[in-house]
């Protein structure tokens, strides 16, 4: 199979893991010789609640049974996408009552981009250097990362940037404004927080200019941070997020929310104004109510920070200089990509799956399931720390 994968299915880097994956179940990964490995990465934040969880299964297979695709996003009302909007709006401050379901995180920043464009009547859109809210081409557009999007320029115009928790660079977002786009804890960048109120002083620089503070939450929401979403844990209400990845269980979805006088804005003028075959498709959707319903009817955001408090607790080791974020949206910094690199390859060898971060090499990420087992975080950080003792011996 690894041939095969390799000769017909295209790559996203010259040197792919590769696993040939035979099942996974719960915390745990298995390949095609059976052997298991512990998941600290829960598909890079996606599977919220670990792999193959009951709720979220049988929630897909009730829906299969029903109905699967029948029309074109907006036009007929599906229980899942429906049931699956009231909840969300249910879990969010206001006025974020209104939301639009697309299939990925990329295409949820596009749409939010485009409503802020729509909102404002303004086109220059603001990110964060390092940051990353996916890789189509507006959203490649608001990357900043210049060496991973050199080579597919011209992007779209009137893009600027700005540093993360630099308070000077607020005075960037003036009446030309449309949109300021930032991730709540960059993610690439390497889980850096927000510090000194940057949240909250960038939304009122943008209500005061007459711009929309687009928070991305698609890594540190649902549940990840110990909160819903991870504004909530800085004193700031978005007028627009941006979700995917762990909201889905592990199915392939995005969406992004606002208020409903914003939303509206896409039906009219033009009509159509932002569309998809596939969004709030009836089994996803049921899987994100599953998924949904599971993080707020339990106290699994609780058991985050906990949960955190054991990572911090355990991963103490001279190669590891600082462990940054919240909740389970961890990395372990250590001193050169070259450790990192070896340390990732070390544990999958003995059977801890760990992974890299898009454009901080000193990071390792952490970021398993929400429903990890305190006995899982102890087997997985014993491995982790028996690796970095073999590289430490080797320095």
């Amino acid at each position: 199979m690894k041939e095969d994968f390799l000769k017909y299915q295209a790559q996203t880097s010259p040197y792919p893991l590769a696993m040939e994956v035979s099942y996974a179940k719960g915390s745990y990964i298995y390949d095609n010789n059976d052997k298991k490995y512990l998941d600290f990465v829960a598909g890079v934040s996606a599977c919220s609640l670990g792999h193959q969880h009951p709720k979220v299964n049988q929630a897909i297979k009730d829906q299969l049974d029903k109905y699967s695709h029948v029309m074109v996003y907006g036009e007929y009302a599906q229980h899942p996408a429906v049931e699956f909007c009231k909840l969300l709006a249910q879990n969010m401050p206001e006025p974020l009552n209104k939301t639009y379901l697309v299939n990925s995180g990329t295409e949820a920043a596009e749409g939010a981009l485009k409503l802020a464009r729509r909102v404002t009547g303004r086109s220059q859109l603001i990110s964060c250097y390092n940051a990353y809210h996916g890789n189509t081409m507006g959203s490649m557009s608001v990357m900043g990362f210049e060496e991973r999007k050199q080579i597919f320029r011209p992007l779209i115009p009137d893009v600027d940037f700005i540093t993360f928790n630099n308070e000077e660079d607020i005075q960037k977002i003036t009446t030309k404004t449309a949109g300021v786009i930032l991730e709540s804890i960059q993610g690439g960048a390497g889980f850096i927080q927000p510090e000194n109120g940057f949240l909250t002083k960038i939304k009122q620089r943008c209500e005061k200019v007459g711009a929309l503070m687009i928070i991305d939450e698609i890594q540190p929401g649902f549940g990840r941070t110990g909160k819903m979403f991870g504004f909530e844990n800085y004193d700031v209400v978005p007028d627009i997020v941006i979700m995917g990845k762990g909201m889905g269980g592990g199915m392939p979805v995005g969406a992004f929310t606002a208020k409903a006088e914003y939303m509206d804005l896409l039906s009219h003028d033009p009509k159509l104004g932002h569309i998809t075959t596939f969004g709030g498709h009836p089994v996803i959707a049921a899987a994100c109510l599953a998924t949904l319903r599971e993080i707020t009817e339990t106290d699994l955001m609780a058991q985050t920070l906990e949960k955190e408090k054991l990572f911090r607790q355990l991963l103490v080791h001279p190669l590891i200089k600082e462990i940054r974020g919240k909740g389970l949206m961890l990395a372990a910094m250590v001193e050169s990509p070259e450790i990192t690199n070896e340390v990732i390859f070390k544990c999958q060898d003995k059977g801890l799956i760990l992974f890299w971060l898009l454009f901080e090499g000193k990071a390792i990420r952490i970021t398993p399931p929400l429903t990890i087992s305190e006995e899982e975080i102890k087997e997985g950080c014993s491995i982790l720390l028996e690796a970095l003792d073999e590289v430490s011996k080797k320095l």
